[in-house]
C-alpha cells in the first residue's frame, strides 16, 4: 500500500472501527461499508484492508484489557470487517458475471 493511501485510509478506518466497537449498530456498519466502497474506488487491495483491520483490532484488544471483553470485541470486529469487504465481494461477483464465469462453487471442505 502506498504511504499516501495509508495516510488517507488508515486513520479513517481506525476511527470508524473504534466508534463501532464503542457503539455497535447500523450506523457503524454503514461507515464500514462506505470505507470498503471508497477503498475499491481508490484501488486498495484486500491485503491492504486486512492489514489495516488487524492493526486496529490489535490496538482494541490491547485496550480491552479484561478477558471477558475479548469475545465482544472480536465479534464486533468480524461484523465490521464483513461490511468493509462487502463491496469487494460484489465487485468480484460482477466481474465473474461479466466474463461469463458465474460464481464458482466454493472449495470442498478440507481441501
Amino acid at each position: 500500500m502506498s504511504d499516501q493511501l495509508r495516510g488517507r485510509f488508515a486513520p479513517r478506518y481506525d476511527a470508524a472501527f473504534s466508534r463501532y466497537l464503542a457503539r455497535p449498530g447500523e450506523a457503524g456498519l454503514a461507515d464500514a461499508y462506505e470505507i470498503g466502497r471508497s477503498a475499491v474506488a481508490a484501488g486498495l487491495s484486500l491485503l491492504d484492508l486486512s492489514a489495516m483491520h488487524h492493526a486496529a483490532l490489535l490496538r482494541e484488544l490491547r485496550a480491552a484489557g479484561r478477558p471477558e471483553h475479548l469475545g465482544r470485541v472480536t465479534g464486533a470486529a468480524s461484523a465490521f470487517f464483513g461490511e468493509v469487504l462487502a463491496t469487494f465481494e460484489m465487485a468480484r461477483r460482477g466481474f465473474l458475471e461479466a466474463v461469463g464465469g458465474g460464481d464458482p462453487a466454493p472449495p470442498a471442505a478440507g481441501g
